[in-house]
């Protein structure tokens, strides 16, 4: 009996090591799966705001702001509500020409890194014919 006790904790040691790895590895898949599902917003709303200024104004819900702001940017606007509420504070549009780009932090488990995966997307606007 005297070989089976230099195993005895074996278990409970490699639980230890285990049981935070495979917390980690959880960690990492559901970081990569915000920032693929932030991906596929910045998207969606990049190709929103092309389409604003062909519809010749903003879509609904898209609110108002300040001089300048997305009541008179109508590629900024749909950008802005084509994304749900949580990423609306997370998104930077910038409207250059006809270019729309949208950059969108992810949100993210360790406060620094959602500025580091922050994702981009940008699409083209062209005004409809005749000029509406």
């Amino acid at each position: 009996m005297s070989g089976l006790g230099g195993e005895r904790g074996q278990a409970s040691a490699e639980l230890v090591a285990g049981v935070p790895a495979l917390a980690l590895a959880a960690l990492v898949a559901l970081q990569l799966l915000a920032v693929g599902h932030a991906a596929s917003l910045a998207d969606g709303a990049a190709e929103a705001g092309g389409r604003a200024p062909a519809a010749g104004g903003a879509p609904p819900g898209a609110g108002g702001g300040a001089a300048g702001g997305p009541a008179a940017r109508p590629a900024e606007a749909g950008a802005r509500a084509a994304l749900p509420g949580w990423a609306r504070d997370r998104v930077e549009v910038e409207v250059s020409g006809g270019r729309v780009a949208v950059a969108l932090r992810p949100p993210a488990a360790l406060p620094g890194a959602g500025k580091a995966l922050t994702v981009r997307s940008s699409a083209w606007a062209r005004p409809a014919p005749g000029g509406r």
